[in-house]
């Protein structure tokens, strides 16, 4: 092996030693320590959690690639996560391939059962009320997860399911300590996960939720990642996890002492065996020059982001006062969604306009509708991008129906240049809120991300339930590409917001000429075909927030945070960066492979 080789690995193996310390240091109940910002060589690992990232920077000091690392990072967030993601639900994978060139991406999106129609959350001749869809059977798609995982493995990775859950499971297994973000996930769910026997035995021990401090051990969900390493997926799409999957949706283990009327589905074992993963082709934009690629329907977050930047193009956004840069920014995402609840859907049931939707001709089209001194009232109506008319829209607006916002993303890179970007999720925070008895794993809630019933009387609705369907999604996991190589690729939660937070980190780095961990912490808005915007109390401190408001903008304080992004960079010098939220839920956490230059490095 040539000498430098040799000191590569020697530093690599020092710091492994000290990363296998700091993660070990949750058996004395001390937290792993959190940055949200690191910068170093040979790649780079930013999630919500100290625990995910650190098995994943590990997993790349070892020799895999970021494929590797990214399942080992998602299987982690699923044991210290579990409220926002894991094996119960589904995601968008996309992964820059170093050696081709090319972005590849997976659909891991959850699907109704074949026994499902467009009036599955229709009763008495009405929709259910969210909050009774939610916590039910009715609301539980198939997972996709573990058929992202595998399928992204075989194809790109250089490890086996087995190696790259393992760490997961030892986590699960030893522990972790809490922190007062997944303590008060818990608080905020204690009355639903009460009402189910083995989700209140494993969240509410003693009837209370976990103290921040403790450490928080899952053993069936360790037992279950095992019969994953050992048996590989088939357990669950075909054998007696998803057997018991089937039963949990069918016959919702419910506490008869309990006042919640919790709704029976019909997932079937014939519907868990039925799923896969599917690879599809990429949104791709250009925008100043970069390629801009995300996440086909049935997510909506490449198609929209990507219209959004295409409307942009019209603007000079660098050289734009603050005030009229985000009236820009405002405008151009009122559109946007106006076209993306009219148009996009599963693909398999309804014809997406993919191509007419990211066309510059229809983004100009929509343009010249924007004004810098006036803001538009919403709902405003869709265009057809298949028929663009400059300044011509239809008669019926397209509101935006809610969406759930615990997702997580996760962001990876590594030293040969390999880069993912990976959104997944259980939908809302502790999704249906029904762990699966003896597996330790939270069941998602993503069919509620279908329509009811049509937003708009009359009109067609892409989005309304149907046999084997993937509802559609607001994830928008991005790579962006600067002469064919990787920029920056970031992603964030936040349900529909989730667009607005990635197309704002997108303008913040490459138009505002902020660094991408500033661009991540910008205060955030989120303009969704709303009467109002959803806006957090640093936007609103802003002092240009006066001014939008003078030219109609209408502004609604978010209770919450919105997104919790996080995201690579690849510097000129050949050091990445890993940006994490410095202060959305509780601080993310990023880390790089190696911290400084190693001896005689390049």
């Amino acid at each position: 092996m040539p000498t430098t080789g040799k000191r590569i690995l020697a530093v690599l193996s020092v710091a492994a030693l000290v990363s296998t310390a700091g993660a070990a240091s949750a058996s004395a109940a001390v937290p792993t320590p959190k940055s949200p910002v690191a910068t170093g060589y040979l790649g780079a690992v930013s999630s919500i959690d100290a625990d995910a990232t650190a098995i994943g920077t590990q997993v790349l000091r070892g020799g895999g690639n970021a494929v590797d690392a990214a399942v080992a990072v998602a299987a982690a967030l699923g044991v210290t996560d579990p409220f926002s993601a894991g094996i119960g639900g589904g995601g968008f994978f996309v992964y820059y391939d170093a050696k081709t060139g090319k972005v590849h991406t997976l659909d891991g999106r959850e699907t109704a059962p074949e026994t499902a129609d467009e009036n599955l959350f229709v009763e008495n001749g009405k929709p259910l009320p969210f909050a009774d869809a939610v916590t039910s059977g009715l609301s539980v798609g198939v997972p996709g997860t573990p058929a992202t995982w595998r399928d992204a493995l075989r194809k790109w990775g250089t490890r086996s399911l087995a190696q790259s859950i393992a760490p997961a499971e030892r986590l699960a297994r030893k522990g972790f300590v809490v922190d007062q973000t997944f303590h008060d996930q818990v608080a905020h769910n204690a009355d639903r996960f009460a009402a189910f026997p083995s989700t209140r035995s494993l969240y509410l021990p003693g009837g209370q939720p976990p103290a921040p401090g403790t450490v928080f051990r899952n053993p069936d969900l360790a037992a279950t990642y095992g019969q994953l390493a050992r048996r590989g997926t088939d357990v669950l799409y075909r054998g007696e996890v998803g057997a018991d999957i089937a039963r949990t949706v069918q016959r919702p283990p419910v506490d008869p002492a309990s006042s919640l009327k919790v709704r029976p589905g019909k997932l079937s074992a014939a519907d868990l065996a039925a799923y896969q993963a599917v690879e599809r082709v990429p949104t791709h934009t250009r925008y100043r020059g970069l390629d801009v690629y995300g996440m086909p329907a049935p997510s909506s977050g490449g198609l929209t982001v990507g219209e959004a930047l295409n409307i942009l193009e019209n603007y000079d956004l660098r050289g734009a006062g603050k005030a009229d840069y985000l009236q820009y920014f405002l405008e151009a995402s009122r559109f946007a969604f106006a076209d993306r609840n009219r148009w996009i859907g599963d693909p398999a049931f309804v014809d997406v306009p993919a191509r007419e939707l990211l066309s510059q001709e229809f983004a100009d089209s929509r343009a010249c509708l924007i004004s810098k001194d006036h803001a538009a009232t919403s709902p405003v109506a869709p265009a057809d991008p298949r028929h663009p008319q400059p300044c011509a829209a239809g008669p019926t607006g397209a509101p935006t129906p809610y969406e759930g916002e615990n997702t997580t993303h996760l962001t990876v890179a590594d030293r040969w240049g390999n880069v993912v970007a990976y959104t997944l999720t259980i939908e809302q925070e502790g999704g249906s809120g029904i762990v699966v008895p003896g597996r330790g794993f939270l069941l998602n809630n993503e069919l509620t991300d279908f329509s009811f019933v049509p937003v708009t009387p009359g009109v067609p609705d892409p989005n309304l339930p149907g046999p084997g369907k993937r509802p559609r999604s607001s994830m928008a996991p991005t790579v962006v590409l600067r002469d064919g190589k990787p920029f920056f690729a970031a992603g964030s939660p936040g349900g529909a917001s989730i667009i607005t937070t990635v197309l704002q980190v997108v303008l913040g780095r490459v138009d505002r000429g902020l660094s991408l961990e500033d661009a991540i912490a910008a205060p955030r808005a989120s303009q969704r075909n709303s009467a109002k915007a959803d806006v957090e109390a640093g936007f609103l401190a802003q002092p240009e927030t006066a001014e939008l408001q003078r030219r109609g903008q209408v502004f609604s304080a978010s209770p919450a945070e919105i997104g919790a992004a996080t995201g690579v960079e690849s510097l000129p010098d050949g050091r990445w960066v890993a940006a994490a939220e410095p202060v959305r839920r509780g601080q993310g956490a990023a880390q790089v492979v190696l911290p400084w230059r190693w001896p005689g490095g390049r």
